[in-house]
């Protein structure tokens, strides 16, 4: 049986450094949170995006100090929270963290209508040689299932947005993995960033009953393999994937309710849009920014740069840039897209979305306020 959720609070704050985590002890002194009910952080700093963005690093150690010092749980049990970072503000993509917390039934707005819920899970460890192969993606669809039960999620189609964080490989792990006699995926260390976000989001698809369990051979090959919800990164700082799966569930209340879509391209706002509208907000057939009238919490998108070298017939130079590479070119070319459509440069924009949505497009799920 699936856990009893709770309701949840979601809140967006700038991060106003590299290490601040003001918003969060702001939120906690007011008493819009409780630091020891906050269950998950999902943000962006503002570091290369890279292997080396200690970036974040800073900020999970900020934010956790604040629940320490805010909170009755020791570091030990703070560590065990979920606080995903997604490196690198290319573009006009701003710093800033989406926090969820669970609030007491009875202080929550009623309603049997679908409402937000978390659940979150660590998984086994994963270890460097097992990064793009099967035994990733059976350790990370065991995970989203944990979450999906914390959640008090059963039906796979409530799930609007799975958030992981998983290790990629590094001289250290590559060097460990040899020594005990195997063999990794590839000893180029950013690009295992792609394949751990494209293993794990495979995992994710065959949780959720996207696909069915796929062979080694199709990791980052076959392109018709994907999940319309994952949303990966990957980095130094773990050897087990976190994870964050969020959806909706009837009869808990509250105030949020999340929806999802894809983005077809770079360029297709329509996607955006469409998961907004997925999320319950009624817009007109020509949506603007001034609609949404602060009821948009935020929007989690992932997106890639086209393997064609183009986006709607029209060539571009990405691929071929030896200058600026590719990831940052598409985040922040899509960072600027979707800011477009929400009026506001605090939103989330990942890259490296192999197996996550069509190729060269992206999902987005977006979270709104239902009000009370």
């Amino acid at each position: 049986m699936p856990e009893t959720p709770q309701p949840i609070e979601v809140r967006k704050v700038p991060l106003l450094n590299v290490s601040d985590a003001s918003g969060l002890a702001q939120l906690i002194d007011d008493g819009i949170l409780d630091a020891d009910r906050v269950v998950a952080v999902i943000g962006k700093t503002e570091g290369n995006g890279g292997v080396n963005d200690y970036t974040r690093i800073l900020a999970d150690r900020a934010f956790r100090e604040v629940l320490v010092a805010k909170g009755s749980r020791p570091m030990d049990e703070v560590k065990q929270i979920p606080i995903v970072w997604s490196g690198g503000t290319d573009g006009i993509i701003s710093p800033h963290a989406t926090i969820f917390a669970t609030v007491p039934a009875e202080s929550a707005p009623k309603s049997d209508e679908p409402r937000l819920s978390v659940g979150f899970a660590m998984s086994e460890k994963i270890l460097p040689e097992d990064i793009g192969r099967v035994k990733m993606i059976e350790t990370v669809a065991a995970g989203v299932k944990v979450a999906m039960e914390r959640a008090g999620i059963t039906d796979p189609a409530d799930v609007h947005y799975v958030q992981t964080k998983t290790p990629l490989l590094t001289i250290d792990t590559i060097r460990d993995a040899k020594s005990r006699g195997k063999k990794v995926w590839t000893e180029h260390t950013h690009e295992s960033m792609d394949l751990s976000n494209a293993t794990t989001a495979l995992g994710i698809a065959v949780a959720l009953g996207e696909i069915e369990m796929p062979t080694d051979e199709q990791v980052m090959e076959d392109l018709s393999l994907f999940s319309a919800v994952a949303s990966c990164s990957s980095g130094v700082e773990l050897d087990q994937a976190q994870i964050v799966v969020v959806g909706n569930v009837r009869g808990i209340g509250g105030r949020y309710r999340i929806g999802h879509s894809v983005m077809k391209d770079a360029l297709d706002q329509d996607g955006i849009w469409e998961a907004i509208k997925a999320a319950g907000l009624e817009l007109p057939d020509r949506p603007h920014h001034t609609d949404l009238d602060g009821r948009l919490v935020n929007v989690f998108l992932k997106c890639e740069a086209d393997p064609s070298g183009g986006v709607r017939g029209r060539r571009n130079a990405m691929l071929d840039d030896s200058d600026v590479h590719w990831h940052r070119q598409i985040k922040s070319a899509v960072g600027g897209v979707t800011a477009a459509v929400t009026g506001d440069p605090a939103v989330f924009v990942s890259v490296a979305a192999v197996h996550q949505g069509p190729s060269g497009g992206g999902p987005v799920s977006a979270i709104v306020d239902m009000g009370a």
